[in-house]
């Protein structure tokens, strides 16, 4: 991302509850199911960023290949955009993780996070998302 392209605004959180999970390689997902039952109101950070950057962003979180879609979020205190998992898998992805999430992503939740360069390349990030929704969990899902 360019310099001038993004800028740190305050930390934020959900005015309505929503599931915070972890999915393959404890990649975080927000899902877009407002008000599920044992969702949290999720803590992040909010920033400003330019049509330019948002365009990098939306490369990066590969809404345009069915990872992310990037929609409309309500905040504390202002209203914001956040990258929901894909709704085509967000139910199966909260019914595989228990149907319990995060009030944020923080260094706990992170350990065992697995970068891109390091995970399958033989597999795109939507059959790797498949076979982690197929699957049984485990306790904490490191194995994946």
């Amino acid at each position: 991302m360019r310099s001038g392209d993004v800028a740190f605004r305050c930390n934020c959180r959900t005015v309505e509850p929503h599931p915070l999970v972890c999915g393959p390689y404890r990649v975080p997902f927000l899902l877009n199911l407002p008000g599920a039952a044992g969702a949290d109101r999720v803590s992040g950070e909010l920033y400003a960023v330019s049509a330019r950057g948002l365009a990098r962003l939306d490369e990066l979180e590969g809404t345009e290949r069915g990872h992310y879609e990037r929609l409309p979020i309500r905040v504390e205190p202002t209203g914001v955009e956040a990258y929901f998992a894909e709704k085509s898998y967000a139910i199966e992805m909260w019914e595989r993780c228990g149907k319990r999430g995060y009030w944020v992503y923080g260094e706990k939740e992170a350990r065992g996070y697995v970068k891109r360069k390091d995970r399958p390349q033989d597999l795109s990030f939507l059959e790797q998302i498949e076979q982690f929704v197929s699957s049984s969990s485990s306790s904490d899902d490191d194995e994946f």
